[in-house]
């Protein structure tokens, strides 16, 4: 990688040469552009934008207004009233913080504290290494940052260090949230597989629930610390700047841990998953030196990436309806007004998904701690229902409190209402996944039934299917609670702003992630479950000479293995369909969000959404269709690439294990084979990130530099393709995992054929779900992200220099895209010995 690295930047240091001379300037961008502050100033769709001087810089010259100038609750500033908001932030991290504590003290065998700390270990050594790989990535991003606000803009050079502070700190968000998740995550594997002995289901779902409240309460709290710190602390002509570094810094952070942990758990669990069918052997056999690899993986792809992820999609979410606020409000007083409401409702969501736990889980406790069977997904509904009909309750109470006068005095409802779109989908998109990977869904069933007579290959097609029928129905309940914000922000919010509709998509995005602590709570599930089933096997527990009367002597319960092997295999089920329902939750966030941070370049290139420039919003503008052509096509490469990389991760290391694994001896595989198989996950995982990012990175450039109106349809399709890519790949997944599971858990067919012929679909299906599909997310807002600033720089370039040098430049950059793509296959592919 260091030779690609310092190639690459022979090929930087040349495109700088060539156009650094050229004496880039800031005396504007063109004719057709316009002030920020212009945009804030007009009074209705229906109105002409009045055009002023530009300056260059888009959000980072974002202005946040004095938050004291407005009162709320009968006297109590903005400023005053977001303050307290700090303290309940505290106590979601002290609630985070405490069940962590709390985990780590739980009662848990020796042996398979053991293995979960050695899994911890290596989850540690990868992190260290995607920590270094992160900040080679922040030197692209860096230089452009620098490029343009530095040279182009001419900012003071303490405004770009701000901003390149501040996208340090984004990454550090994504990166620390990550570490936490996988240390209480294998905190809570070891002694969920030990509470699993006893017999009774509920410590095999209390447990894992309570680590992912953990997480997720703690990554909420931690997202909303920072937020409110720049918007409180910073002066309002500098938050713009903080605003915009951090949202950018934690996208890439969130970037390249979701895609790079995508990778890796998938080249493991793959290389896993096929000894059984070569060896004939069990899931976790100790023999087998990719297991440990596999549980890594279960952490790097299914917690790291998702915490990432979670945090970077909650963030960016919030930068985005600032942005908006500030662009397209013209009245000071409601600006303030809109921020402030909008950070109450973040706290009192965090509220209300602590309050919900509790009160499940009071009643989950009552109902199944002495039960001898329990359905696992029923108090995991029960708690996503009950945070949704909370968060909306609390939505319509806290709004009227705080909004009582907005507008003419009925937007509080209709405000509320739009949120309560955003914040159903949160529980009605779980349940119509649950529809097509659930273990009792109809879909997955007809998986295992379509297996029995027609053996792999009629499970793969069964699991196709059910991909495409979720894509159609998830598609269209978007489209429809997307559609109740749309009509219902035609109802006076035009009175304040411009393009209602665009915030109205905005805060749907924002209801989406209204239960965020409990989204992550469910999704985190999943690695635990995974993972205690593992833990259980290679600890080798049963085979300990004595260990019942240890067990009964030392913590006062005679241990049921047999029970206590179902108990996981039927947890895991639970756990996979969970995972599953939180996917489509965060890809529908990042397309919705979008919607709202692509906004701000079309207000800056139509000036203020003038109707002569609108037209060019069309496919009757070529360069607009074109761009939505391309970023179809974006969409595939991506899909593609991703999973090569798996592809190649996984011959390797199975060729790797079938040489070492030795099936003539009952001894755990040794830790030096392990440790080259998690060497062999990290090396793709990494290669094929490498590839990912900087293809990305500089089509974003070339798309940006060939014609605005190109971009804008390009952002537009990626979000549109990237949505019904990643839907109909994660359910198709998630399908082929949980047939899988029925033959295992509930048929007890393993060894046989059918069971041969549903492992070969969980194989195709795991980097569907786990690497091409969730990576999408983050991918999509990056791409808008650092598009807000490609943009802006290739016309004020065009402005300044002409179009000739633009046109060069797009030329550059999309070669050395297509050079990135071009390795992202012919440099990744599979080279056997014959070849």
């Amino acid at each position: 990688m260091n030779r690609k690295f310092l190639h690459l930047i022979r090929t930087l240091t040349f495109v700088i040469a060539f156009f650094a001379p050229l004496g880039l300037s800031a005396q504007g961008v063109s004719e057709n552009r316009t002030d920020s502050s212009v945009a804030a100033a007009a009074t209705g769709t229906a109105q002409p934008v009045a055009v002023a001087e530009h300056q260059p810089g888009g959000e980072a010259n974002l202005i946040i207004p004095d938050l004291s100038q407005v009162t709320f609750l009968g006297g109590i500033r903005g400023h005053s009233l977001l303050m307290g908001g700090l303290a309940i932030c505290a106590l979601g991290l002290l609630f985070g913080l405490v069940m962590y504590s709390q985990l780590k003290r739980l009662a848990v065998h020796e042996s398979m504290r053991e293995i979960s700390e050695l899994i911890y270990e290596t989850c540690k050594t990868y992190l260290i290494r995607q920590g270094k790989f992160i900040l080679i990535l922040e030197i692209f991003i860096g230089f452009v940052i620098v490029l343009y606000f530095g040279f182009l803009v001419k900012f003071p050079a303490g405004k770009v260090a701000i901003i390149l502070l501040f996208s340090l700190v984004g990454i550090a968000g994504s990166y620390g949230v990550a570490w936490f998740g996988i240390r209480i995550n294998t905190f809570a594997n070891s002694r969920t597989a030990f509470a699993s002995l006893k017999g009774k289901p509920y410590p095999c779902y209390s447990i894992p629930l309570r680590a992912g409240m953990s997480i997720g309460m703690l990554l909420i709290s931690v997202e909303l610390v920072m937020m409110l710190f720049i918007l409180l602390f910073i002066p309002g002509d500098y938050a713009g700047p903080c605003f915009i570094g951090f949202a950018i810094g934690e996208s890439l952070g969130a970037a390249a841990l979701r895609i790079a942990g995508g990778i890796f758990t998938k080249i493991a669990d793959i290389g896993a998953d096929l000894m059984k069918i070569v060896f004939n052997v069990k899931e976790d056999d100790a023999r087998n030196p990719g297991v440990i690899a596999d549980c890594t993986g279960d952490n790097a792809g299914d917690s790291v990436g998702p915490s990432a992820d979670g945090f970077e999609t909650y963030g960016v979410t919030g930068v985005a309806l600032i942005s908006f606020i500030v662009l397209a409000v013209r009245d000071p007083l409601v600006q303030v007004q809109l921020l402030v409401w909008i950070f109450v409702m973040r706290i009192m969501m965090v509220v209300a998904s602590g309050l919900s736990y509790l009160i499940n889980e009071a009643i989950a406790r009552a109902r199944y701690v002495d039960a001898d069977d329990m359905n696992y997904e029923t108090p995991l509904t029960s708690l996503v229902w009950l945070t949704s009909l909370i968060s909306v309750a609390l939505t319509y109470l806290v709004s009227y409190l705080l909004l009582p006068n907005l507008g003419d005095g009925s937007l509080w409802w209709k405000l509320s209402t739009v949120i309560t779109c955003g914040t159903l989908a949160g529980a009605i998109i779980p349940e119509l996944v649950k529809v097509f990977t659930s273990t009792s869904s109809a879909h997955v069933r007809e998986i295992v039934t379509s297996s029995a007579e027609g053996g792999a290959s009629l499970n793969i097609l069964s699991g196709f299917v059910a991909g495409n029928f979720s894509a159609y129905w998830l598609g269209m309940a978007i489209m429809l609670l997307m559609s109740i914000g749309f009509l219902v922000s035609t109802a006076g919010f035009g009175a304040l702003m411009i393009a209602p509709a665009v915030f109205a998509f905005g805060l749907v995005a924002f209801g989406f992630l209204g239960m965020g602590p409990v989204t992550i709570a469910v999704d985190s599930y999943g690695p635990v479950t995974d993972n205690a089933q593992s833990v259980f096997e290679l600890s080798q527990i049963e085979t300990q000479p004595g260990i019942s009367q240890q067990i009964n002597s030392q913590y006062g319960f005679t241990p049921q293995f047999s029970r206590a092997k179902h108990l996981l295999e039927e947890n895991d089920g639970a756990g996979n369909t969970f995972k599953a329902t939180a996917k489509p939750v965060l890809i529908g966030t990042a397309v919705v969000g979008a919607t709202t941070m692509i906004f701000s370049i079309i207000v800056a290139l139509t000036q203020g959404l003038k109707p002569e420039f609108i037209a060019n919003l069309s496919i009757l503008h070529p360069p607009f269709l074109l761009g939505l052509i391309t970023g179809g096509a974006m969409i595939y490469w991506f899909t593609g690439a991703s999973t090569q990389a798996v592809t190649t991760g996984a011959y390797r290391a199975v060729e790797f294990i079938k040489g070492h694994m030795d099936l003539s001896s009952d001894k755990k595989a040794s830790v030096e084979d392990t440790k080259k198989v998690v060497e062999i996950c990290t090396k793709y995982a990494q290669e094929g990130m490498f590839n990912i990012f900087l293809t990305v990175f500089f089509a974003t450039l070339a798309f940006a530099f060939v014609e605005p109106y190109f971009f804008i349809g390009y952002l537009v399709s990626i979000a549109l393709f990237g949505l019904f890519q990643a839907i109909f790949m994660a359910n198709a997944g998630g399908a082929w995992d949980n047939a899988k599971k029925i033959v295992e858990v509930e048929l007890k067919q393993k060894g046989t054929p059918l069971h041969a012929a549903t492992v070969v679909g969980d194989t195709v299906g795991d980097p569907f779900k786990d690497t091409s599909s969730v990576a999408l997310n983050p991918i999509i807002k990056f791409t808008t992200l650092f598009g807000l600033l490609a943009v802006e720089l290739a016309v004020s370039l065009t402005h300044d220099k002409g179009a000739t040098l633009t046109r060069i430049l797009a030329g550059v950059f999309f070669l050395i895209s297509v050079t990135f793509v071009i390795r992202s296959f012919y440099g990744m592919r599979v080279k056997s010995a014959a070849a």
